[in-house]
């Protein structure tokens, strides 16, 4: 979904609103955004940034991912469907009571470990893409 930037411009593209939304933040939230996209962005070449819902960045692949939200306290980037995923390093720590979602809350100066965030990117994609396969089937079968 695009965004106009400013009133009669060319609308704004959700890769470059949301290096907007970084360089607004302009503070640890924004290195913090910065740095799990960047992540995501390795894990995934062929991710597809999205805005949505009245400003909020949006990492997907074969459906969601996960979004980024920035608050006061927090960067948090939540997965569509994480109650699905398997966290053996122990990542999600916050939405844990829902039956869909689940969501990795970043306080200022906590890291998240790389390797561990990439290993549940590429099983949300996987599980996206499983999801599609399945689709696919029950609609050849009617």
């Amino acid at each position: 979904m695009k965004k106009s930037a400013t009133a009669g411009s060319e609308p704004a593209s959700a890769s470059a609103l949301i290096d907007n939304r970084i360089a607004e933040l302009g503070d640890w939230r924004g290195e913090t955004l910065s740095r799990m996209r960047q992540l995501i962005r390795e894990t995934d070449p062929d991710v597809v940034e999205e805005w949505k819902w009245m400003g909020t960045p949006v990492w997907s692949h074969g459906g969601i991912i996960c979004t980024g939200e920035s608050y006061k306290a927090v960067v948090k980037l939540t997965f569509a469907r994480g109650a699905a995923l398997p966290d053996p390093g122990g990542l999600f720590n916050s939405s844990l009571d829902g039956n869909v979602r689940r969501a990795i809350d970043i306080r200022e100066g906590e890291q998240v470990d790389a390797k561990l965030f990439k290993a549940l990117v590429r099983v949300a994609i996987e599980l996206n893409a499983a999801g599609a396969k399945s689709k696919a089937r029950r609609a050849t079968a009617k």
